[in-house]
């Protein structure tokens, strides 16, 4: 476990490296055992300790006097109640996905790498405050049959089989944004026919990030 929550602080701190998410904002976990670890709340990743990382049980139970858990674990463990699949997540509080979901808007197929997040768009959840059951209702919803989304007036979310990869996808997320925004500005972008992305799908299901 001790190398998991390192492995945890590593990503948290690269949120703000990367410019994914400034000082504390985003959150990140690994599912582990019967539930999950989870970056606590109200702390700046860069002073993040071992002992900062929360653990919550898959039903949802942590002990206070270990640490507080990010307001927003709720959807973390609803995520991993619902998809099997996910062993990370990340969310993050991006430039570009937040300016994007602040329209209510998802990002439709423009470019064939939109196939990365698992689907032939990545959808906007809708808005619901931070926290609470109605988001993570919503977050699921846009999930189906994805592993990221945007999440209206919020940010991004992304799962992957392992932290590394969750990573990256949040950080693929985050760069199609930036090309979504920036295509607009020349006008109304060409999208991909349901058929050609339905190949690239196929396609990506094979594809290994480097």
């Amino acid at each position: 476990m001790k190398n998991l929550r390192s492995e945890i602080i590593k990503y948290s701190k690269m949120l703000n490296s990367k410019k994914l998410s400034a000082l504390r904002s985003g959150n990140i976990s690994s599912r582990y055992k019967d539930g999950f670890l989870i970056t606590p709340s109200g702390k700046k990743y860069s002073t993040l300790k071992n002992n900062d990382i929360v653990f919550v049980s898959i039903n949802g139970y942590f002990d206070k006097k270990k640490g507080i858990p990010s307001s927003e674990w709720k959807f973390h463990q609803d995520i991993y109640r619902n998809k099997k699949e996910a062993k990370a997540i990340v969310h993050a509080h991006s430039t570009c996905a937040t300016a994007v979901s602040t329209h209510k808007r998802g990002i439709p197929s423009f470019h064939y790498m939109v196939a990365m997040a698992g689907g032939h768009d990545i959808k906007c959840a809708k808005y619901a405050t931070f926290g609470t059951r109605k988001l993570s209702k919503n977050i699921l919803k846009a999930l189906k049959g994805r592993k990221a989304c945007l999440i209206a007036n919020h940010g991004q979310i992304a799962f992957e089989e392992n932290l590394s990869k969750a990573f990256e996808l949040a950080e693929e997320v985050e760069n199609i944004s930036l090309q979504y925004i920036t295509s607009l500005k020349l006008g109304k972008p060409k999208i991909l026919s349901i058929n050609e992305m339905k190949k690239v799908l196929s396609k990506a299901k094979n594809y290994k990030r480097g």
